[in-house]
């Protein structure tokens, strides 16, 4: 076996540095900013910042009040247009099942359905006297016993005891409504995880995670306004970290809340994206950077009602984006005249629904809700358990009669809007329907797709074949390595070889590529972006990545961006093909077959789909059968990076295999989802 440097056929001549024998890695082991794994965030967050200063820019333009209201409606049109929309909200059905005494104030155990089915878990927190009181959502953070954790039991007991009802419940995927239960009846997953194995099959039917979470939220109000001890015109709403963001939406989506104070969450995200990176699904809102919404856009939505941010210091949501986006909402606020209705606190603290915050937070609602202002003391008091705050007979809802999953939701309506797709492929001509896949997907034609610059940078002798390691220039910032294995003679179709495990999973000697190349096939093996040697570290731990694939971060910034994952890899395996079809050196043009492993399956589909002209056969192995499949099964692992956003609505995975000619595809070992 023997390794060559050399110029040649497809560029300059690299340094001579000899490598290791089999060493099949082609990009160099930078570190920092020039590392291989960094590739692919480093050129979507390029992209998030440009689309960032475009909003900014809009933004500036924004010069009077009909300005900010004309701005308002536009935010908030695409925002809840995203979530999915929201149902018809109907009659509040729910039942007070249990009750606990406090100095001060007494907690009633609250159960009610926000769709049918749905239910949801609550703690009243009602002050002594006689009300009617003006009343205050709580939403909880990403705590996994929900209403019961501490900060959320110490928040609502504040307002209650100042004489201002508080109402907090659990999200999904917390508390007592975990979405996915394991054999014993308990949850099976920490919230984040669970909200994103909601989120991915949401995201293929149109919605967010957030459409679920925002809607609890709203009926949560709703059932508020239907008792008689509560003044449902004095709403008020309030939450920490995941609470923040919930609160964020329905202040800028609910007009019903005179009062909002968001804690530990709003920042700007730019900054975000500096620090934590995107988080779990229901914060990262289908093509907003595209759009031009940002965090600051949440206040501004709700303009001139009064807001409250609270902040920390040392929060991981950076405080820098918190101030900017504070100082953009002013700037509204004060268009509309009421500069002083939008206001910030700061503690030095770390990340949390803290005592200067519950503080500040229930002084704002007295001022805001009673006409009262003053002084108000954070006091301390025992916390109850998580057993004597349940709500439902065995602790979790989904064990009650009759009781749904917001899962089966997102199944139902796949289900209706399969019976739309086959309608649609049936009465539409091929053509049009394979627009309107382009159009969903986000995938350019090839003919708009730049040529690759290709770099050859070494070569390996094998017995009876070389190895030509490759650099695909695709555009800029994205690099592919690849590894093209050339038979002495070229007979037959060359083979795109697509492997999420990378190029040399199955380049090694006595390899399935080795079998091809001594049949006379040219293979090249390319990682598409974020794959092999590309592939991001997953910075939140290992069961993320086994979930969602080491790329989710970038998989949502891609999201956010209205430009799939799933689209950018496809246009990889275009141009990939486009190459390998005029190999240099070869007499001809020759035919492109496909070998597509896993997770790469339908950005190889969607390839050869919308391009058949360029492609002989493509083999699909191991990859999932269906998108609705996902949707069904939330616990495929690794779909994340393949979601589009509301794809369902017009075709599924199956549609675009029916288009080609029968025998153009191969279909071995499917994902059934079983």
């Amino acid at each position: 076996m023997h390794v060559h440097c050399a110029a040649g056929l497809l560029g300059t001549m690299m340094a001579a540095a000899a490598l290791p024998a089999e060493d099949l890695t082609v990009l160099p082991h930078g570190e920092g900013a020039a590392a291989p794994p960094v590739m692919l965030t480093q050129y979507l967050k390029a992209r998030a910042s440009q689309a960032l200063r475009a909003r900014l820019d809009g933004y500036e333009a924004i010069k009077s009040a009909a300005d900010v209201l004309a701005y308002q409606d536009r935010m908030k049109a695409f925002m809840a247009r995203q979530l999915g929309g929201l149902p018809e909200r109907g009659p509040v059905v729910s039942r007070v099942v249990g009750r606990i005494g406090r100095e001060g104030f007494h907690i009633e155990k609250v159960l009610f359905e926000s769709q049918p089915g749905i239910w949801v878990s609550g703690l009243l927190y009602v002050p002594a006297g006689q009300g009617p009181f003006p009343a205050v959502l709580v939403a909880c953070g990403h705590s996994d016993n929900g209403k019961a954790y501490e900060q959320y039991q110490r928040a609502p007991s504040l307002l209650a005891r100042n004489g201002i009802a508080a109402f907090c419940y659990d999200p999904i995927g917390q508390g007592e409504r975990g979405q996915i239960l394991d054999e014993q009846g308990r949850q099976k997953y920490p919230s984040t995880l669970e909200h994103t194995l909601v989120g991915v099959g949401a995201m293929l039917i149109g919605r967010n995670t957030a459409y679920y979470r925002v809607y609890d939220g709203m009926r949560a109000i709703d059932y508020l306004q239907s008792r008689a001890d509560i003044d449902g015109t004095r709403i008020g709403c309030t939450g920490t970290s995941g609470g923040g963001t919930l609160t964020s939406y329905l202040m800028a989506l609910d007009d019903r809340i005179v009062a909002a104070a968001p804690s530990c969450y709003l920042t700007s995200l730019e900054r975000l994206f500096v620090t934590e990176g995107p988080q779990d699904a229901e914060q990262n809102i289908a093509a907003q950077l595209a759009f031009g919404m940002d965090h600051a856009d949440y206040i501004i939505m709700r303009a001139p009602r009064p807001t409250l941010i609270c902040c920390a210091t040392r929060d991981f949501f950076d405080i820098l984006g918190t101030w900017d986006s504070f100082r953009q909402a002013k700037r509204a606020y004060t268009r509309l005249g009421a500069a002083e209705a939008v206001d910030l606190i700061e503690s030095d603290d770390e990340h949390g629904f803290n005592a200067p915050h519950r503080v500040a937070m229930v002084r704002f609602m007295r001022r805001h809700l009673l006409g009262v202002d003053g002084p108000v003391e954070d006091i301390d008091m025992p916390m109850l358990t998580d057993e004597e705050l349940r709500c439902t007979p065995e602790g979790q809802v989904l064990r009650m009669d009759g009781a749904r999953s917001v899962l089966a939701l997102n199944a139902d309506h796949e289900a209706a809007l399969a019976a739309n797709r086959q309608g649609l492929w049936e009465s539409s001509p091929l053509p049009e329907m394979l627009r309107a896949v382009r159009n969903a997907s986000r995938i350019r034609p090839l003919a708009e797709l730049p040529e690759p610059v290709a770099e050859r940078r070494e070569w390996i002798e094998r017995d009876g074949y070389r190895i030509e390691k490759l650099v695909l220039s695709t555009e800029p910032g994205i690099d592919l390595p690849a590894l093209a294995l050339v038979p002495p003679a070229v007979r037959g179709p060359a083979v795109l070889w697509l492997d999420p495990q990378g190029k040399q999973a199955g380049a090694q000697p006595g390899g399935p590529i080795e079998a091809l190349v001594q049949q006379g096939r040219l293979v090249l093996a390319v990682d598409l972006r974020g794959e092999g040697e590309t592939r991001p570290a997953s910075r939140y731990g290992e069961e993320w990545a086994r979930l969602f694939g080491a790329d989710w971060q970038e998989a949502f910034l891609a999201y956010m961006l209205d430009k799939p994952l799933l689209a950018q890899r496809a246009e990889d395996v275009l141009v990939s093909a486009r190459f390998l079809a005029t190999y240099p050196g070869l007499a001809a043009r020759i035919p492109v077959d496909v070998v597509a492993i896993g997770e790469l399956g339908p950005p190889a589909l969607h390839a050869v789909a919308l391009e058949p002209d360029v492609f002989g056969v493509l083999t699909l192995r191991r990859c999932i059968e269906s998108w609705a499949t996902v949707v069904r099964n939330p616990e495929l692992t690794g779909q994340l990076a393949n979601a589009i956003h509301g794809a369902l609505k017009t075709y599924d995975l199956p549609d675009l295999v029916r288009s080609l000619p029968v025998g153009r595809v191969v279909i071995e070992e499917p994902v059934t989802g079983t």
